[in-house]
């Protein structure tokens, strides 16, 4: 029986391959766990539209994440800090923290898993921080942290 894999098996194939395989082992194993359906002209047609669909959300998702990423590398944040000795900043600045800023002054909702903040920021001044906003697309956000 023809196969068409809707998740890798191990030592069988991967995603999407037509493989073939015995009758019982398809009937038994791979159909009922949902791993595999059986390649007609009609579910070969429908997994070529469900691609095709992945394909435009993708794309969509790819070019807002693009029109999202201008609109930041415009934008900046202001952070107030205690200063500590010596006019250095009295602990650093976390992705959370840039996130609540964004919220209160830009009213955008960016999730703070999202900043790549290498280093901490420890010091007054203009910091470029970058935010993944997608696998291909990361974003610079000007954040300037201010003495209270």
């Amino acid at each position: 029986m023809d196969i068409v894999l809707l998740e890798d098996v191990k030592s069988l194939g991967k995603k999407g391959q037509i493989v073939k395989v015995n009758d019982g082992y398809a009937r038994n194993y791979i159909l009922p766990k949902k791993l595999g359906v059986e390649a007609t002209t009609k579910n070969l047609n429908d997994l070529k539209l469900q691609k095709a669909n992945a394909e435009k959300i993708a794309a969509q998702q790819l070019a807002e994440a693009k029109e999202l990423a201008e609109t930041i590398s415009k934008l900046s944040v202001t952070i107030s800090m205690k200063a500590g000795e010596g006019g250095r900043a009295f602990g650093s600045v976390s992705g959370k923290e840039i996130s609540k800023a964004i919220a209160d002054q830009l009213n955008m909702d960016i999730d703070k898993k999202k900043f790549q903040i290498a280093d901490p920021i420890k010091t007054f001044g203009t910091h470029e921080v970058p935010i993944k906003l997608h696998k291909d697309v990361t974003a610079k956000l000007a954040v300037k942290v201010v003495e209270a």
